[in-house]
């Protein structure tokens, strides 16, 4: 049984590193391709268009293929194994103000660096000053609210709205748990779909290695890395304020709460891989979820309910690129920002990560409400949009990490985070479903 043990904690240790290597490997294939041969057509259509994107976008459609029904039953199961309904009005509420206060924290850092730095200072627009931008419309604050409502399920389920489908969920939880004996045998028959789909998702998972390659090489072939140099000084300071805030930020809220935030970060390594490849929240769901319930020990209830509406609402690395890109965009094109324009910058940053949950494109529509409140010209977007597919891989690991962290704090808090699991490093691992196993068919359990 020992040996049982080494292969299946071996075999867990060279996923995580298979998918860091199939990474690096994307990463020096596509800069090869984008540096060799940007015009050879039989690269470029077959390779790049025809392999790299298809094998790319089809891991991210089996990604989102799990989320609506992962989501709709872990978080029906977990609102009818509460025993206090109040308890999710509380897990909420704390989870909505950890959203509001990271993301304020978030983009002081982006705006503290880029104004000590005085990024954007004597840029010289070029050709580039004569490029448009132009954002899509954001919905209004009524609109927002309006569409919390879903007033067709299965079209929520269908167009990937997850706002609504979490209210869907409230309302049938609720309702199953007024609804009695009945109530509960349908309930048991979605907490079964729910541990299907959760086997579903390390399926996926297996594939995960080869997905990130094509995606990272994809990326790396139509961009380059030629792209960052003239932007050198913009990308370095939104990469430095990611770091100060997945470091500084989440590491001192652990620290408060009693909690090893070393232990947090280890755990994450796999998750944050998918989303930095992904460079989608919501794509990253289902691997977030099962890190966090399976690996770092938090509750269904509290898992279920936090993560999807984090990865509607919660975006802390995007407020980061809008401060660095507010002031970039405002000393290139030597506009000067008061006090007061920051501190409208900080609100509006907040306020648009609720008001434009949803929209297709949304770091971008954030951006473009943010620079129309301030004053700031919107087609200086065009400006960063060449480095803001690699920048958008950076933030969507912020992201999750915030979502993640945000779920373990609350747990933690509601007397709902298994400390030994948290503790436990084999804990979700291959090693310690075999060590399950193997308990269950000793001669005592039986």
């Amino acid at each position: 049984m020992s040996a049982g043990k080494t292969k299946g904690s071996k075999k867990k240790a060279t996923l995580t590193t298979k998918i860091l290597v199939y990474m690096v490997a994307g990463l020096i294939t596509g800069t090869l391709i984008n540096n060799l041969a940007p015009d050879v057509a039989f690269v470029q259509e077959y390779l790049v268009g025809g392999v790299f994107h298809v094998a790319g976008k089809m891991f991210i459609q089996s990604l989102k293929m799990l989320v609506v029904p992962l989501v709709f039953c872990s978080l029906i199961g977990g609102i009818v194994g509460m025993d206090d309904m109040r308890a999710l009005g509380r897990t909420g509420g704390k989870a909505f103000a950890l959203f509001m206060f990271t993301t304020i924290i978030a983009i002081s850092f982006g705006l503290f660096l880029s104004i000590s730095l005085g990024i954007g200072e004597g840029f010289d627009l070029g050709a580039s000053a004569s490029a448009s931008f132009t954002a899509k419309e954001a919905p209004t604050f009524a609109q927002v609210v309006i569409d919390l409502m879903p007033s067709n399920i299965l079209g929520s389920m269908a167009n990937g709205s997850m706002l609504q489908i979490i209210m869907a969920c409230l309302f049938i939880g609720i309702a199953l748990i007024k609804s009695g004996a009945d109530g509960k045998k349908v309930a048991s028959g979605i907490e079964s779909f729910n541990h299907v789909m959760m086997n579903l998702v390390h399926v996926v998972m297996s594939l995960a290695p080869y997905g990130v390659f094509c995606l990272i090489a994809k990326t790396f072939a139509e961009q380059g890395i030629h792209l960052i140099v003239p932007m050198l000084g913009y990308f370095l300071t939104v990469v430095a304020a990611l770091l100060l805030h997945f470091i500084g930020t989440f590491s001192g809220l652990f620290f408060v709460a009693g909690l090893n935030p070393l232990i947090f970060m280890k755990k994450m390594r796999s998750t944050l891989l998918f989303a930095f490849s992904t460079a989608s929240s919501n794509a990253t769901i289902p691997v977030t979820l099962e890190a966090c319930e399976t690996r770092l020990g938090a509750d269904n209830s509290v898992a279920s309910f936090i993560i999807p509406l984090g990865a509607t609402i919660n975006m802390n690395g995007t407020a980061i690129m809008q401060g660095v890109a507010t002031v970039f965009i405002a000393n290139a094109y030597g506009i000067d920002l008061t006090a007061v324009d920051y501190l409208v910058v900080i609100g509006m940053s907040v306020l648009a990560s609720i008001g434009t949950a949803g929209v297709p494109g949304v770091g971008l529509i954030m951006l473009a409400m943010v620079f129309t409140q301030v004053g700031l010209p919107v087609e200086g977007i065009a400006l960063i949009i060449g480095v803001d597919r690699l920048l958008d891989m950076l933030r969507t690991a912020v992201n999750v990490t915030g979502d993640a962290a945000t779920t373990c704090l609350v747990a933690k808090s509601e007397g709902k985070l298994n400390m030994k699991m948290y503790r436990d490093p084999d804990a979700g691992s291959v090693k310690a479903e075999l060590d399950i196993r193997r308990d269950d068919m000793s001669p005592a359990k039986k």
